[in-house]
């Protein structure tokens, strides 16, 4: 079996499509359709299910797309041990965020990074703090940048809190909201609500506030990115709660402060295993390197973080919901 097999197998997995494989992986169609067989009769199983509309993977081939997968990132990863081992430091950088990071200026941490290290290529990813969670842990993204309510820690991996902060409302400038200098959540409780979906955790983040307020409150529209949510908050399709320090990013809405407001903390974390060479220098250039030595278990959930003097954390199962 040959890394380049793998490799194969995974690029007609992730695009469905054996041509656009063969155009991903830089070979004509035929050499990459017989590699695949050849694997398949040393297999002594199929791989993919292939119709003239459709590729799908068998159930041995999601059996073994796992493995492919960590093979090639092993192999990879070799590599750039090797390199940084001579002075080179070279390889992926897979990152994840939220899109309402404010703790850091990503977009400029990453440009540093590239021009100091121009041999590392840098991949980024936007999702939810759950989503982005789950693939830190399974080793697809080497670290990433997350919002979650106060109570809750992520679960197998490793990080820091960087910044806590209270979201706010933002409403279209003629709501009657807007002639408002602040309001609390029982008032707020009676508007129509855009927010992001139930169960992640930039949701909870209000849910769990309005819950402890004992009101409800209608939420008519779920979005998966903040600026989605102003649009519609724009066009007076309901009112939405957004991080205070993501919001002057914003144009045309106006902003409400909030009386016993939600917060949230933005965490960075990264794989309870030794980072990568990439990893590593990206952590260190954002003065959070990890001490790999050395495990603390992170505060009980019900307790803010003392985020001046947060060492790096190990991160232990959560009593709230994973986000």
């Amino acid at each position: 079996m040959e890394l380049q097999q793998m490799r194969y197998v995974v690029a007609v997995a992730e695009t469905a499509n054996f041509t656009r494989a063969a155009e991903r992986c830089r070979v004509v169609q035929s050499a990459l359709s017989h590699q695949i067989a050849r694997l398949e009769r040393e297999l002594g199983a199929r791989l993919f299910d292939r119709t003239s509309r459709r590729v799908s993977l068998t159930p041995a081939g999601e059996a073994f797309l796992p493995a492919a997968r960590q093979a090639l990132d092993a192999a990879e990863r070799a590599r750039a041990e090797v390199a940084a081992a001579s002075g080179e430091l070279r390889g992926r950088l897979a990152i994840g965020t939220i899109p309402t990071v404010t703790a850091v200026d990503l977009a400029s941490a990453l440009k540093s990074f590239q021009v100091r290290h121009p041999q590392v290529r840098i991949t980024l990813r936007v999702g939810s703090s759950d989503e982005l969670t789950e693939r830190v842990q399974q080793g697809t993204l080497d670290i990433a940048f997350l919002g979650l309510p106060p109570s809750v820690r992520p679960k197998g991996v490793r990080g820091r809190a960087l910044a806590q902060g209270e979201l706010v409302a933002v409403v279209a400038p003629g709501h009657p909201l807007a002639d408002e200098a602040d309001v609390d959540l029982h008032r707020l409780s009676s508007e129509v609500f855009v927010d992001f979906p139930a169960g992640t955790a930039a949701r909870a983040q209000s849910d769990e506030a309005f819950a402890a307020a004992g009101v409800s409150r209608e939420v008519a529209l779920e979005v998966t990115n903040a600026d989605l949510m102003a649009r519609l908050v724009r066009l007076g399709l309901g009112i939405g709660l957004l991080p205070a320090a993501f919001v002057t990013e914003l144009p045309h809405v106006h902003v409400v402060e909030l009386r016993d407001p939600p917060t949230r903390v933005e965490h960075l974390i990264w794989s309870s295993l030794r980072p990568s060479p990439a990893a590593a220098a990206f952590l260190d250039a954002l003065d959070m390197a990890p001490a790999l030595e050395s495990a603390v278990r992170s505060a009980p959930a019900d307790r803010q973080p003392d985020l001046s003097e947060l060492p790096a954390t190990t991160y232990q199962a959560c009593s709230a919901p994973s986000p």
